[in-house]
């Protein structure tokens, strides 16, 4: 068996160094990927960083993996040598919990996330065999990273909290998150208003499909929209205005975030029950739903857009993302 090499962080906040690991003997429903490309999200340097102090070092981040399968496990018979396939946040699941038979592997609660295991900022990576989904026919290898995070965590939503192609929708942050939700809301049919604190890029949201934009720290455009909305999506992680949110929503419409926001939301009961009105968290996505979004992509030509570093630029890369240079996500090239 040979080793694995990557990139790895040391120490919490430290730079990526280039590290091997000995991978072991390949588990019998676990898949091996030759890593083509791996996208780099915030999430990512979150880990290194250890702001959620889950952390262990040497960490091996990234969890946007696309390659193409070099080895399968004995009990694997669904995929083939050679195949193209994705990797997201999770790489295990038990498949016996109530939340994987009842289709919601991404939620079992002995899973393993792909950024606190052995990620794709390396030459190959080893995941069960389910979390290792197939790129459809027409499929964009190169930019198709972002959408296994990044895409699906806006998809999901939609699914989860039945958005229908009559609603309109509010999406709140148009940066890696917000661009793909843009592009998706309209080829859903919906009716989509971009919230941005940064109106250059009006008349670039438009052409990703808004309808409308709005300058989210314009409190009177705010309020302007009142009872407007059956969904707004916050892509963000920072406190907002949420009581103008609220109010922006017509009855029984919602607010669901899935930005990791840290202070607590201060959302009244009366915003609550006045309309019935409701607030929610959205996680990732199944096998089946990313595979359902990635047929979506395909269908509606629905693509990242993507800044490009080789993988042995990831230092630079990472750095790229953290001056907000990104326009819109970052991928990493072996």
């Amino acid at each position: 068996m040979t080793s694995i090499k990557a990139y790895a962080a040391m120490e919490a906040g430290g730079d990526l160094q280039p590290y091997e690991y000995e991978p072991g003997e390949l588990p019998h429903n676990y898949v091996e990927i030759s890593v083509s490309a791996c996208g780099l999200c915030h999430s990512d340097i979150s880990m290194i960083n250890d702001d959620w102090r889950g952390s262990q070092y040497p960490l091996i981040a990234g969890h946007e993996a696309i390659g193409t399968v070099t080895e399968l496990g004995s009990s694997v018979a669904h995929l083939t040598v050679g195949q193209v396939v994705g990797v997201g946040w999770n790489s295990e699941s038990c498949m016996h919990c109530s939340p994987c038979l009842s289709g919601a592997q991404q939620r079992c609660k002995q899973g393993v996330t792909t950024i606190r295991g052995h990620g794709g900022f390396s030459e190959r990576i080893r995941v069960q065999d389910i979390w290792a989904v197939p790129l459809p026919e027409g499929m964009d290898t190169r930019s198709a990273g972002p959408l296994f995070c990044g895409g699906i965590t806006v998809f999901a939503p939609f699914i989860d909290f039945d958005l229908k192609p009559t609603d309109r929708i509010g999406i709140v942050g148009i940066g890696g998150l917000g661009h793909l939700a843009i592009q998706f809301a309209n080829a859903w049919g919906c009716d989509v208003t971009a919230f941005t604190t940064n109106m250059d890029k009006e008349a670039e949201l438009r052409e990703l499909g808004a309808h409308k934009v709005v300058n989210s720290r314009d409190e009177s455009a705010l309020k302007a929209l009142s009872g407007q909305f059956d969904m707004v999506l916050s892509t963000v992680n920072v406190t907002l205005p949420w009581h103008r949110f609220m109010s922006a929503l017509a009855p029984e419409g919602r607010l669901i975030t899935v930005g990791m926001v840290g202070e607590p939301m201060g959302i009244s009961a009366g915003q609550l029950i006045t309309g019935q009105k409701s607030v929610g968290g959205s996680d990732t996505g199944a096998p089946h739903m990313v595979a359902k979004m990635l047929e979506f992509c395909v269908r509606h030509d629905i693509k990242p857009m993507v800044d490009y570093f080789p993988m042995s630029e990831i230092n630079k890369a990472i750095e790229h993302l953290k001056a907000g240079k990104a326009r819109y996500r970052v991928v990493l090239e072996n």
